[in-house]
């Protein structure tokens, strides 16, 4: 669509298919909310593009619209980080809208369908009051306002027009913190609390909280590792994509200084002067990868959002007739043959290239056959399905309770959408059972919330994956006040904990845990306990 021609395409879904470690968790984690939604996302990136365009017709921009909406609301939908992928979408609307490169009525019109979609969303979801209370329908609201208090923020000079651009940036900014202040205010809410705790503590501040602390100590929210530059480079991938995204750079910037420069009231570039590579359409797209392109390697999980934008980009560039005259222009040695024969042997030669690199490979993997083999988690399953009542209630860690309720549908105390502030409390309170605490005080908390059995992990008990200060238990035991296991440095303020660890010390059997504990499952993973309905007197 930004090229015209398909073979941009088919070079895009091959370069998406052989990068596709980087491109998505599909293969190796089926079940994420973000597998779900991604695709929706990159048929809203298509239908922004194509309203983006220059010359509609009324029809067609509205059914362009209508795609967006659609695929915005499904996105929305399936994964819970929606409102924080389009807040960044938002911001690139914004800049785009400032720096004079995209109509600021189509801006106002994606910004009414990205509000539409959440506030459906949000109905859909019981009322979710967290949508409400999200940044972007803050920014929005407080975009409009400024655009109405500020309506000749586009005009004078380039010196006035900075200016201006930078008491609108201070307005919306400042609006948009005070009115989301006031929401949640209002409405008392706390949902995304621990996004904020979690960027505070990834921009160098250092925080105990223990949400923040669950989400930075997995690899997923590290840096983007050195190494995915390394096999998007081997792919062939990185190279174009860094060469055409610094040409959209140059060409871009001179196109921005020129209408900085010049008064709205003036006409600005013509068509015959103005390139059209730097078009509302190409011009959205080249800001939407800085933005994800930023996001993804400030936090690894994010890369799928970049990565497969990437691969849209940069055959963009080799098959575009608009960047190859551009060289050729500027060479001149610019002919209509000479673009035509430039676009083709260079989308050409890239498909044949990763084709005969990759191919070898590809025949190898679709040859494998492959099957889920984790004996132990079965054997758990079967149990709970013919051993325990229906209605049972079950608690344990958040990512063995989803396969819990996925595969035997018993009740669970807590599960994995963290985006809600009493499950947060909820599962802390639970995961006691992997800190130092008393039977009675594990009992009392497990009983307060309905549970009939916890399942412990020998995993999650002993765990050694992470380093010290990153173990479930070391948050735990940070959070309680205690120090930690094993040599090291603790903070003062610290202190021993009068109880051994609970899920070690109940392995052992003795007389002031199995009255309130009976062990009823055991294999080499997991430990499944009943607890009693006594209740705990002090």
């Amino acid at each position: 669509m930004l090229s015209g021609t398909w073979l941009s395409g088919s070079l895009a879904a091959l370069w998406y298919i052989v990068n596709r470690i980087d491109t998505t968790r599909v293969e190796f984690t089926i079940p994420l909310r973000e597998n779900w939604a991604l695709p929706f996302f990159a048929v809203q990136i298509a239908g922004i593009s194509y309203f983006l365009r220059p010359g509609l017709t009324p029809l067609k921009m509205r059914l362009s619209l209508l795609v967006v909406f659609i695929s915005t609301f499904t996105f929305s939908l399936t994964w819970q980080f929606n409102q924080f992928v389009l807040l960044i979408q938002g911001l690139a609307f914004f800049a785009l809208d400032c720096l004079d490169l995209i109509p600021g009525n189509k801006v106002r019109s994606l910004y009414m369908t990205q509000a539409a979609s959440l506030v459906l969303v949000c109905v859909l979801q019981f009322f979710n009051t967290m949508i409400l209370g999200s940044l972007l329908l803050s920014f929005i609201m407080a975009a409009v306002v400024a655009q109405k208090l500020q309506k000749n923020y586009k005009s004078g000079l380039l010196t006035r027009r900075i200016w201006n651009l930078c008491v609108h940036v201070a307005i919306v900014l400042s609006l948009t913190a005070i009115i989301n202040m006031c929401v949640k205010k209002i409405l008392n809410l706390q949902s995304d609390e621990h996004i904020f705790k979690f960027i505070q503590a990834k921009m160098g501040f250092k925080t105990r909280d223990f949400d923040a602390n669950l989400y930075l100590c997995e690899e997923p929210f590290q840096l983007l590792p050195y190494d995915t530059l390394g096999r998007l480079a081997d792919s062939f991938l990185l190279y174009p994509y860094a060469i055409v995204l610094f040409f959209l750079i140059i060409v871009t910037a001179i196109t921005v200084f020129y209408n900085l420069s010049n008064p709205s009231s003036t006409k600005k570039m013509n068509p015959q002067q103005q390139t059209r590579i730097v078009r509302a359409d190409i011009a959205y797209n080249l800001m939407h990868s800085i933005l994800f392109g930023c996001l993804a390697i400030s936090t690894m999980r994010m890369k799928y959002l970049w990565t497969s934008h990437m691969c849209v980009l940069a055959s963009f560039g080799l098959a575009s007739m608009d960047v190859w005259g551009t060289i050729l222009r500027l060479l001149r040695l610019y002919t209509p043959q000479r673009t035509s024969a430039l676009q083709y042997c260079a989308s050409l030669l890239a498909v044949v290239t990763v084709l005969y690199k990759f191919w070898p490979r590809i025949a190898e993997e679709i040859s494998e056959l492959r099957e889920f083999y984790d004996p132990d988690t079965v054997q758990l399953m079967n149990w709970i399905k013919t051993n325990t009542p229906k209605y049972a209630v079950f608690a344990g860690s958040m990512q063995l309770l989803a396969g819990v309720k996925l595969c035997t549908g018993r009740i669970l105390t807590n599960h994995p959408h963290y985006e809600d502030k009493d499950l947060r409390d909820r599962t802390k309170q639970v995961y006691q059972i992997y800190a130092k605490r008393s039977p009675e005080d594990v009992h009392s908390i497990l009983r307060s919330f309905g549970t009939d059995y916890v399942i412990l992990e020998d995993s999650i008990c002993y765990e050694r994956r992470h380093g010290r200060g990153c173990r479930l238990r070391d948050l735990l035991d940070i959070n309680n006040g205690n120090i930690m296991d094993g040599p090291g440095y603790n903070d003062p303020d610290l202190s021993p904990s009068p109880s051994p660890r609970f899920c070690d010390e109940l392995k052992r059997d003795s007389p002031s845990y199995t009255k309130y504990f009976t062990r009823v499952f055991k294999n080499k993973t997991f430990h499944v306990y009943r607890l009693s309905r006594r209740a705990v007197t002090k």
